[in-house]
């Protein structure tokens, strides 16, 4: 090899190495994939028992870049699916005084407050959650968290388990209060498909 040789292939083997890794470091586009996508919602009646109902498909888009530890989230939630299992008490958290579907069709959940563990998982999310028109701070903190390679599509899957609580007469629904309780405990399953970009 002549002289110098050696520095130059150890230079350029610096700079395509960097090229690697600055690429494996480029953010990464996901889509909500609407069959592995829910929220449920749990909240106390007469501290006897539990009401339990579920809103979804859920649909958006995530943003994630772990060497950065940034991040970015939008869920579109429509408030009309909402469902208990029982039609009656689904039409009666539809009424304005409740959940408003026919002036507030969607609740939303944006955020870009991420956090990450050493290994790159996202272990919290915190941004604003929007409902009945009325936006509040909501954390929402990672019960589990992975990345698979998904053998339907072939492409890579992020998603996990995430649980919040929240005050729902902050949102201005104080029906049947106090005998139905006013915390709400939010658990939103999701799974994103990665989105290659385009050339």
């Amino acid at each position: 090899m002549p002289k110098g040789g050696h520095r130059l292939a150890a230079a350029a083997c610096t700079i395509a190495c960097g090229v690697c890794i600055g690429a494996a470091a480029q953010p990464r586009h996901y889509t909500l994939d609407p069959s592995h996508s829910f929220a449920t919602f749990e909240v106390l009646h007469f501290e006897a028992s539990t009401i339990r109902g579920r809103f979804g498909p859920l649909s958006g888009e995530v943003m994630l870049d772990p060497g950065a530890r940034r991040g970015r989230v939008q869920v579109l939630i429509d408030t009309a699916a909402v469902s208990t299992g029982l039609p009656v008490f689904d039409a009666r958290l539809r009424e304005p005084d409740m959940l408003s579907t026919a002036t507030h069709p969607q609740a939303s959940f944006v955020a870009e407050g991420f956090s990450f563990d050493a290994q790159g998982a996202v272990t919290a999310v915190r941004g604003e959650f929007f409902l009945r028109g009325h936006g509040e701070a909501l954390t929402l903190t990672a019960r589990r968290f992975r990345c698979y390679t998904s053998p339907l599509f072939r492409r890579e899957v992020c998603g996990g388990d995430f649980e919040a609580t929240f005050p729902r007469s902050a949102f201005g629904i104080t029906h049947s209060l106090p005998f139905v309780g006013d915390m709400v405990r939010l658990t939103v399953q999701v799974e994103a498909i990665h989105q290659p970009a385009e050339r």
